[in-house]
């Protein structure tokens, strides 16, 4: 773990070192969609856009916790309604599914639908059929955001998805594989602790960074 402390100073160092395993021509003459999985995630898929005319833009997602727990993660919910579930911890904890489909829901009429209309001025997320995506995030703990965009993603009919992220677990990584055309990727990492031990600095976004970077 110690030797992976720090070894991305900041989202543009991470972007421009991912720039190096992303096939670049591909990218341009594809027209590929960049689609941030978090705030963090359009920071870095900016960076990886640059001058570029790609189209970025986020796909909204909000996690449910454990009713006994706020800092457990067993769902996570898109703009689309999409739910991925921890079926693991739901058995382990006896958590009833109208739980958590019921806070899903409350997430998504409550927080996802408030940012679509901040952010995005109520527009919706745009159809990927027959589009070629990228998912773009700073990095993956657990790997539910990527889960959840995929559902989302892959429903549509995409001609093509991909993922890029600077450092991941190594099974989180292995799981992703299954889903996905190629991932690009800097580190993967086996006894993987939080993404932010892996940049120097990572600071959070703000509303009106984010508002800005969907403008453009």
């Amino acid at each position: 773990m110690q030797k992976y402390k720090h070894m991305l100073k900041d989202r543009k160092d991470a972007a421009k070192r991912l720039l190096d395993v992303i096939p670049l021509h591909k990218l341009k003459e594809e027209d590929w969609n960049i689609v941030a999985v978090s705030k963090g995630g359009l920071e870095l898929g900016s960076f990886l856009k640059g001058r570029l005319k790609n189209r970025l833009d986020i796909l909204f997602l909000e996690a449910v916790m454990a009713p006994n727990n706020n800092e457990c993660e067993i769902a996570r919910v898109s703009e689309t309604e999409e739910i991925v579930i921890n079926e693991d911890l739901i058995d382990a904890f006896e958590i009833q599914y109208d739980y958590v489909y019921g806070e899903a829901h409350r997430k998504h009429e409550e927080d996802i639908l408030s940012h679509i209309y901040q952010f995005r001025k109520g527009r919706p997320f745009p159809s990927m059929t027959n589009r070629v995506v990228m998912l773009v995030d700073d990095g993956s703990e657990t790997g539910s955001k990527f889960m959840t965009a995929l559902k989302t993603i892959l429903v549509q009919n995409p001609k093509a998805v991909y993922i890029a992220v600077p450092v991941l677990p190594s099974d989180v990584l292995e799981q992703l594989e299954t889903f996905v055309d190629d991932i690009f990727f800097l580190y993967d990492i086996d006894d993987y602790v939080e993404t932010a031990l892996y940049y120097e600095k990572l600071e959070d976004v703000d509303d009106e960074v984010l508002e800005k970077l969907l403008e453009e």
